[in-house]
């Protein structure tokens, strides 16, 4: 048998009678490495859209495109001033292929038709034509290059250049085509795998989402919390374990006095892994008008251990500062043991507050008959829901009338939901933006003992079954078969071959990443695991994919990266709701090695100007201190290659370059710089004459002067309908015409087992300036939630260590091996 390979590599298409296996492995590596480096992009350096109004004039690319209303008409008039050069036959043989080149600016792939994904590389004048193209232009219209060109700089240097060009085809084409044979015009139209699922968030092969990041902040000591105001200033609030939480304006600027300093009252230790600390913030859903705080963290009294929150008032003279005199203590509760203190405060869309208690620690929840969790009678292990309005002149909070428990013997009324283990991290759901659909739903991690993590969706009185169960199986077999236990089961349940500590996320609702809408993003600390999970709204089940960083081509935009600290500490979501993670690379509260991370999708984004904010002016009282990302963005990275992943054990290595390979040389036109344009005066006249081919009759006329706005409008009004688009391919439409959603497998059963394949994170760690390298196998799971999977043994949570890691993406090279393909 003769297998037969096509490589997505320009001009490449192998065969060969007798293929070691090895080698068919490296290149189906290289076939998906390629696929990686294949990513729409515009000539702005950004991510496609969906334009908020349909185009006019390039109709194909109304449904994700590179340009806006604004553009196509820009476009519009441009082709209509071409055209008026044209008697009636020509603009029917040319008409098509002015406008097809026109509105390339308007293609998904303008940024490689153009040459123009570097940014720091100029960009070509006409968009990279395929060969077969080029020369039926050259023979149908070749003469009106010169009309397309006449309006660039140096219009001295193009008017010799096209009457040159436009009598020679062999020039001609070399000027305008592109060399790779799947970017080039037209057949990136029909290119099958480029255009699928177009728009849409990006898989790797094994299902992972790929997303990158954007570094917000970094220096920071275990950043445990991140708010935000919702008062119009996009101001957030960043809290550090040590108990400093500091103010960043809407700029990425931090103020230099802090919010708040408890660090005298503050109980931590420098040790990795100690759950002690200031855990969290919440201000008042009204803090304009209210101006009140409230905090949660750990405190000695008298050699005792409690919770305490607290309340404060926001300072009379900066508005960027609480009055450390003002506190008031709210509630303490006494905390057994060190560890499992819980650590959440939040607001509900009802206007109550929200704490969060872990069941007091120690390991199987071993307090009285059935633990804390389960005992009513104590704070321990429970979801608190208070009133803290108008309590200025009274107790510091009153009981909301409605709470479940409120005339239950023995009952703490506080409750709201209870057998809670150690709940870290819950948000509020702000709700679909078009429907409304899911507002005001909570969503909390639960930490588990040694088998399972959780995430639940908490509900008034609901009981999440701890210590009874842990996940969806039994971890007390008694109390498990209790058949009043009725508890409420999590809507998704890992094993710790995922993670040993979830941390919850949020569910995504801002505006600049249409496609994340609806997903729950939320990871784990110890595996440093990004996950995410999808609501199927027919059935009400959740589908699980796990998130990874893209390659470096994927992840090609300015001010992107993809890597980050393992320990992912928190996640967040700032006031505009955008999405963001607080990770470290030493679980210590006094290292200096936090940071906090900005999800970025780099498949779509808004249209532009559609999530413009205007934050509203803040008081600064001090310096800011401007913030300066430390990470290498990679758009600035080298071409490195990445040593072979093997097993889990440690090794050094060093980065070395690629092997060089013999380039393509693409012809491309003189360059102009990226700087303003002045207008020239016009070109004397040339003394090269024109030719008119037999299909076209240039006419004589004068130039048309520059149209105004409302010339703009009025001309794509009355032209709407008369442009018809050219017809695309079936897989292109249908990818143009379908919404983007989150790609998710189907075909699991309740109670079959979750699939798993093995999947290789390269983990890069940097001590003191020493570079090495640990391979690490890790499963990637997908499945429908509800499954209960068979277990491994497991002991109790160990300490994260203290050494600083992050995530690098990479994939398979075989240097030699890849130069003798490509010799062939």
């Amino acid at each position: 048998m003769t297998p037969q390979i096509c490589n997505l590599a320009p001009q490449c298409i192998l065969q060969h009678t007798s293929l070691p296996y090895l080698l068919l492995s490296v290149l189906l590596l290289l076939r998906q490495a390629w696929w990686g480096s294949c990513h729409p992009q515009c000539l702005d350096f950004k991510p496609p859209f969906e334009p908020r109004q349909p185009l006019a004039l390039c109709k194909e690319y109304s449904k994700f495109g590179c340009c806006d209303l604004e553009k196509d008409g820009e476009l519009l008039l441009k082709f209509y001033s071409i055209m008026e050069n044209f008697d009636h036959s020509g603009y029917v043989t040319c008409g098509k292929y002015i406008r097809s080149l026109l509105c390339q600016e308007c293609s998904p792939y303008a940024a490689h038709l153009y040459d123009a994904e570097d940014a720091n590389t100029p960009i070509r004048m006409m968009p990279g034509l395929c060969g077969d193209y080029c020369t039926d232009y050259w023979h149908q219209c070749r003469y009106t290059l010169s009309l397309l060109l006449e309006n660039r700089e140096s219009p001295h240097q193009f008017a010799n250049l096209t009457a040159t060009l436009e009598e020679d085809r062999g020039r001609f084409c070399d000027y305008l085509e592109l060399k790779d044979k799947q970017y080039c015009y037209p057949n990136v139209l029909t290119n099958t795998e480029l255009n699928a699922n177009l728009g849409s968030v990006r898989e790797s092969p094994k299902g992972c989402l790929e997303l990158c990041l954007q570094e917000v902040a970094n220096g920071l000591r275990n950043p445990v919390a991140m708010i935000h105001a919702d008062d119009g200033t996009h101001r957030f609030f960043v809290a550090e374990q040590l108990g400093y939480v500091w103010v960043y304006l809407a700029n990425g600027s931090r103020i230099d006095r802090p919010f708040l300093n408890l660090t005298r009252a503050v109980l931590t230790s420098p040790w990795n892994g100690d759950e002690r600390g200031f855990l969290c913030l919440a201000l008042h859903p009204r803090f304009t008008t209210v101006r009140k705080a409230y905090v949660y963290y750990s405190v000695s009294v008298k050699k005792e251990e409690r919770i305490r929150i607290s309340e404060f008032t926001l300072s009379a003279h900066d508005e960027n500062q609480l009055d450390h005199s003002s506190e008031r203590t709210i509630l303490e509760v006494v905390e057994p043991a060190s560890n499992h203190n819980g650590g959440q405060l939040l607001f509900g869309h009802d206007g109550y507050l929200y704490i969060f208690i872990g069941d007091g620690g120690r390991a199987g929840d071993p307090f009285g008959k059935f633990g804390n969790s389960q005992n009513k009678s104590t704070h321990l292990g429970k979801a608190l829901r208070i009133d803290v309005d108008n309590n200025d002149d009274g107790a510091p909070y009153s009981i909301p009338s409605d709470n479940p428990f409120l005339g239950e013997k023995d009952a703490k009324p506080e409750i709201y939901a209870y057998g809670v283990r150690n709940m870290w991290r819950c948000s509020i759901d702000r709700g679909d933006t078009a429907t409304g659909r899911g507002r005001g739903r909570m969503f909390c991690g639960d930490v588990g003992q040694n088998k399972y993590e959780e995430v639940d969706l908490i509900v008034k009185g609901g009981n999440y079954g701890w210590r009874a169960k842990e996940g969806f199986s039994c971890y007390d077999r008694k109390l498990c078969q209790n058949s009043s236990l009725d508890d409420v089961l999590p809507i998704f349940a890992y094993p710790h071959k995922l993670g040993k500590s979830v941390t919850g996320g949020y569910i995504y609702r801002g505006c600049q990443m249409p496609n994340l809408n609806g997903l729950y993003i939320f990871g784990d600390f110890m595996s440093g695991r990004l996950m995410s999970l999808k609501e199927n709204v027919t059935t009400g089940e959740w589908q699980y994919n796990e998130i990874c960083m893209g390659a470096d081509q994927t992840c090609r935009f300015p001010k992107l990266i993809n890597s980050y600290y393992k320990y992912i500490i928190s996640f967040a979501e700032d006031e505009a709701g955008e999405l963001y993670f607080l990770a470290t690379g030493a679980p210590s509260a006094t290292a200096r090695a936090g940071v906090i991370y900005k999800i970025i999708d780099p498949s779509r984004r808004a249209p532009p100007g559609k999530c413009s904010i205007k934050p509203t002016h803040v008081n600064v009282k001090g310096k800011l201190i401007h913030f300066h990302p430390k990470e290498e963005f990679v758009i600035n990275k080298k071409p490195t290659t990445t040593p072979v992943p093997t097993t889990t054990t440690r090794r050094t290595t060093t980065t070395t370059k690629k092997s060089p390979r013999k380039p393509i040389i693409i012809i491309k036109p003189p360059m102009p710089t990226r700087k303003t344009k002045t207008q020239l005066p016009p070109p004397p006249p040339t003394t090269a004459t024109r030719k008119p081919t037999l299909q076209t009759t240039r006419k004589t006329t004068t130039k048309a002067t520059s149209p105004t706005a409302s010339t703009i409008k009025a001309t794509i009004k009355t032209a709407a309908a008369t442009i018809k688009p050219t017809t695309l391919p079936t897989t292109v439409q249908l990818a143009m015409e379908t919404t983007p959603a989150t790609t998710t497998p189907t075909g699991r059963t309740t109670g079959a087992p979750v699939s798993q394949t093995s999947s290789t994170h390269h983990v890069t760690t940097n001590l003191n300036g020493n570079t090495a390298t640990r391979s690490t196998m890790y499963p990637t799971t997908k499945s429908t939630v509800r499954h209960n999977v068979k277990p491994t043994s497991q002991p109790e949570q160990i300490s994260p260590r203290g050494e600083a890691t992050r995530f690098k993406p990479g994939f398979l090279f075989f240097a030699p091996i890849l130069f003798y393909v490509f010799a062939q």
